[in-house]
């Protein structure tokens, strides 16, 4: 911690606790007890039960579940890809380049999603790219919104890598692609997992561009959610959220215990 003084150590904890309880713990706390909940009529939940989370993980909510699974690995590999394939090719570009590919990498984050749904539904909607009514116009879209953090975290990486290690295989022989392969993706390679989780996590809890491209056999999670809830199901969509977010960890902490030799350098 940057504070050095004990007393400025103690205040800038309390201030964090202060922050973090309203802001953060309390609405997943209130969650957590709602799914477990059959009645909240008082200042306490009453009428506890693990039905809901019976529900939650069966029949249409699992089928959510798995869908919202495939739709966030395979967005976060695309737009993986894809960021570090612009991120490789604009270090070689000048200031005013990278500035230009930085920005427009970051335009699908600066409009509110729901846009980049609706842009992505006119344009995918009319041949000769009938997409329309199918899984992938899903996919394609989170993978637009997603993209732009895979691009920043590795053009972040990219800027801070020493070209000590490249300027030495290439002074022994090493040809541009080996260089690529061998010397600057495996160090890139703490930057691409952090990338790939901040990516799948965003993916998994993605609506608003949602809402507007589902069809009726391709529904994540996050739609299921919304509807239970707008249906009046608060406590079962509850627990279909506390999946969501327990499936979200799951899945983060498994992709932070990968390690790399490129993390110990």
């Amino acid at each position: 911690m940057l504070v050095h003084s004990k007393a400025g150590r103690w205040a800038a904890w309390g201030l964090f606790w202060l922050l973090f309880l309203p802001l953060f713990a309390l609405p997943l706390l209130v969650v957590v007890a709602a799914s477990f909940a059959t009645h909240w009529s008082g200042a306490f939940p009453s009428g506890m039960t693990t039905g809901h989370y019976a529900a939650a993980v069966r029949g249409e909510s699992l089928q959510a579940l798995v869908t919202s699974l495939v739709t966030a690995v395979t967005a976060s590999l695309l737009a993986l890809a894809t960021g570090t394939w612009a991120a490789l090719a604009g270090s070689a570009l000048g200031t005013r380049g990278k500035r230009l590919l930085d920005g427009l990498f970051m335009l699908p984050v600066a409009v509110p999603s729901v846009v980049v749904g609706l842009a992505v539904l006119v344009a995918f909607s009319r041949p000769p790219l009938l997409l329309n009514g199918t899984s992938t116009i899903v996919v394609l879209a989170h993978t637009v919104l997603v993209t732009a953090f895979a691009h920043q975290s590795v053009a972040a990486a990219l800027r801070r890598l020493d070209p000590a290690y490249e300027q030495a295989a290439a002074s022994l022989g090493a040809s541009p692609a080996y260089v690529l392969w061998r010397v600057r993706l495996p160090l890139l390679l703490p930057s691409l997992n952090a990338a790939a989780g901040l990516c799948f996590a965003l993916s998994m809890g993605e609506l608003s561009a949602t809402m507007m491209l589902y069809p009726p056999d391709w529904v994540p999670l996050p739609v299921r959610i919304f509807t239970a809830t707008d249906r009046g199901s608060l406590h079962g969509g509850s627990a279909v959220a506390v999946v969501l977010m327990a499936t979200t960890l799951l899945v983060l902490l498994a992709v932070s215990r990968v390690r790399t030799k490129a993390s110990y350098r």
